[in-house]
């Protein structure tokens, strides 16, 4: 078992990576097979995921170098830096993998029946393998460049997942649109890490931190990392092509997108409190991103309003609830180099932002396969010609009224108890901030009331009379996510206590991340 800890980081890639090539493979052989591998890789990645969550409580930051003799040695002998391949996992990387973990399969579970009349299945599982051993590669790596390759593999095999579905003209449109904004943050990464390593002539997130001096190079390098990683979280003003690329991809592919968003939010995380820690000069970065995220919370919003397309509506509200973590990421920021007295509080909306990245990912996801439920029955997702699924789809009803009022921030669900968080220690900052937050929150309970009465309530349609509920793998898989957010919601002092508050402390002390490579910083 301590084999199978000390290894766990590279064993989640790696068992990824190996079953995306055996899929296709099998599933020649064997559909069935081929199912039972892909949610068996999953299942068993999950596994070690927690169990590395586990290890990281009571060992502290886990450090994984490829190569070495040992698996902890990231700096071989006559070296003065790290040159190995290096995967560090702390209380933020594994709090991440989490969330990735439970999303992805509950996803994929979902797929197994809302995908089951689709052609081509083996290669749709093969490129949702690759998109989570991406997505797994961000949150645990430790190195720049092997930032970069492992963005390159999600948005690749995200971009084939939204065209997928062939036979749909705007999938084609939904997937250039995101191969060609990733192609750009892409580029944008690699131009700034060509700007650190011209420099520093180094790789590693730790060792840059720690020789880091803060020049114009280094500052233009920031600059644009934030750029690049805010285009792909898809907040305003680079968030033209979310809503089209969203609300067409399979919905199961939409929940594992949105997932992948979180990666960049984590690398934007990453990159500010980390690679350049909280300095003197954040401040005004912490107020680009509080703008930025004013900007999402509102355009989000208020495009969503007028959206009769129910999966185009959940991905404006992608949009506006980005900008609350961005809202509590930028306050974080801003105030955390200043007095003591105003660090408590820019702690707590950092531990908000954290938080509600959790519960975006679940609640939105809940929204997402509730709105893909419904087109597996009508085929349709216009609210527009829907209505009365209520009677005979309860189970997705009441799933997508639970999404919706997470999302909204109404107790005792989960998007309350991180919003509460961003709402106190925002007001603090500014008081202005947090009534933009609550009078967005409002709107987004009344665009959604209004979505579940047009698709659920009144006397069925003529045409809609037998309808049935969802398979059951649909049902399993959204109750999962239900489950959680509910639980979170009851118990938010057990998930701060025992998983936010972690992530926070790891985020707010650059020095142990940095010290797990490097050593003792002089």
């Amino acid at each position: 078992m301590d084999t199978l800890i000390t290894h766990s980081s590279i064993l989640i890639i790696a068992i990824l990576l190996l079953a995306a090539f055996l899929t296709p493979l099998v599933g020649r052989v064997s559909e069935r097979a081929r199912n039972i591998l892909v949610i068996g890789s999953l299942a068993f990645a999950a596994a070690l995921v927690f169990a590395l969550a586990r290890d990281i409580s009571f060992n502290g930051i886990h450090v994984y170098a490829l190569g070495a003799g040992s698996p902890g040695l990231a700096t071989p002998e006559g070296f003065m830096v790290p040159v190995r391949i290096v995967l560090e996992v702390d209380g933020v990387s594994i709090l991440m993998g989490i969330i990735w973990s439970i999303v992805s399969l509950a996803a994929t579970v979902f797929s197994l029946s809302h995908m089951s009349k689709e052609t081509g299945q083996s290669r749709f599982y093969t490129l949702v393998l690759l998109m989570v051993a991406g997505g797994f590669g961000m949150m645990f790596t430790g190195d720049l460049f092997n930032l970069f390759v492992f963005l390159e593999i999600a948005s690749i095999s995200g971009a084939a997942l939204i065209a997928s579905r062939t036979r749909f003209a705007d999938t084609q449109e939904g997937g250039f649109k995101y191969i060609v904004i990733s192609s750009v943050a892409s580029l944008m990464v690699l131009f700034a890490i060509g700007l650190l390593y011209s420099q520093y002539n180094l790789l590693n997130v730790g060792a840059l931190a720690q020789a880091m001096q803060y020049t114009m190079l280094d500052k233009m390098a920031l600059v644009i990392l934030i750029a690049a990683f805010v285009m792909k979280l898809g907040a305003v003003p680079v968030h033209m092509w979310l809503s089209d690329a969203y609300s067409v991809a399979p919905v199961s592919v939409t929940v594992l997108l949105i997932a992948a968003s979180q990666s960049c939010m984590y690398a934007l995380m990453r990159t500010c409190f980390t690679l350049y820690g909280v300095t003197a000069g954040l401040p005004a970065v912490g107020w680009i991103i509080i703008v930025l995220g004013i900007l999402s919370m509102f355009i989000g919003v208020t495009m969503a309003i007028r959206q009769t397309d129910i999966t185009r509506l959940i991905a404006y509200n992608c949009i506006c609830e980005s900008g609350f973590m961005l809202v509590g990421i930028g306050v974080g920021l801003a105030v955390l180099a200043a007095p003591e007295a105003l660090a408590a509080y820019g702690t707590t909306a950092i531990s908000g932002a954290v938080f509600h990245m959790i519960n975006h990912a679940l609640f939105e996801g809940l929204l997402f396969l509730a709105a893909g439920a419904i087109f597996y029955r009508i085929g349709t997702r216009d609210l527009n010609q829907m209505g009365g699924l209520g009677h005979t789809m309860k189970f997705t009803a009441v799933f997508f009224l639970l999404g919706a009022l997470a999302s909204s921030g109404i107790p005792p669900f989960n998007g309350f108890a991180s919003k509460i968080l961003i709402y106190e220690s925002v007001y603090q900052f500014s008081p202005i901030l947090t009534i933009i937050g609550i009078f967005v929150s409002i709107i987004t309970l009344a665009v959604f009331i209004k979505a579940f009465f047009s698709a659920f309530a009144g006397a069925p349609l003529p045409r809609y009379k037998d309808v049935k509920e969802v398979p059951r793998t649909m049902i399993a898989a959204m109750a999962v996510l239900a489950v959680i957010i509910i639980f979170f919601g009851l118990f938010p002092g057990l998930v701060s206590d025992w998983i936010v508050r972690p992530a926070t402390d790891a985020l707010l002390d650059p020095a142990a991340y940095i010290n797990a490579i490097v050593g003792a910083i002089p």
